[in-house]
């Protein structure tokens, strides 16, 4: 499985690949489900969405994501 980048893309690869017997599995570019940080974002959403009184300023925004 790889997400379509040229470096994973090149002839090295694909005869290393081919040599071991590998198969690739498709799998669209740019996937979310590949990249993690999109899971941070939503909890950090969801952790600063979740306060009585949302943050008005850098300081306020900081305590909200580092308070439990």
């Amino acid at each position: 499985m790889d997400d379509n980048a040229t470096c994973h893309r090149t002839l090295a690869v694909q005869d290393c690949l081919d040599s071991e017997g590998i198969q690739r599995l498709v799998w669209p570019a740019r996937s979310p489900d590949l990249n993690p940080i999109e899971d941070v974002w939503v909890a950090l959403g969801r952790q600063v969405a979740g306060r009585n009184y949302p943050p008005t300023n850098k300081n306020t925004l900081i305590r909200a994501l580092t308070e439990e």
